[in-house]
């Protein structure tokens, strides 16, 4: 065992539990993150992506709570507190939206292609 010299050892659980503790306070929030994100892109070039604030409205009219609407790019990303809320939106949305957006979910809505079947209009 490596000698502590000057470090008395009735200390050294003490100091190893709060080293335990500290990383778990670092580490446990980035754990718990769970914000699930609903990315919307406009399918081509040319179209406008629709208005933050009436997409709020219209998902809030619905009961769809949402943390936050951002642009990102050339989509807006749309945070909510749970898949539940999320799924309930990407209901919404794909009947409001035009078929000119693409609608995609977590991981995989940075890199959700559109569907060659379903038409899409600019």
């Amino acid at each position: 065992m490596i000698a502590l010299r000057g470090f008395p050892r009735r200390l050294l659980p003490w100091a190893v539990a709060a080293a335990l503790a500290l990383l778990a306070v670092i580490i446990v929030p980035s754990l718990m993150q769970h914000d699930t994100v609903v990315k919307i892109r406009v399918a081509h070039s040319g179209t406008n992506l629709p208005d933050g604030f009436y997409l709020y409205q219209q998902l809030s009219a619905q009961g769809v709570r949402i943390k936050s609407i951002t642009p990102s790019g050339d989509a807006l990303v749309i945070h909510f507190e749970n898949e539940e809320q999320s799924l309930a939106a990407q209901k919404v949305l794909r009947r409001l939206l035009p078929q000119g957006f693409v609608v995609a979910s977590g991981p995989q809505a940075s890199q959700q292609v559109p569907d060659a079947n379903r038409p899409t209009y600019s």
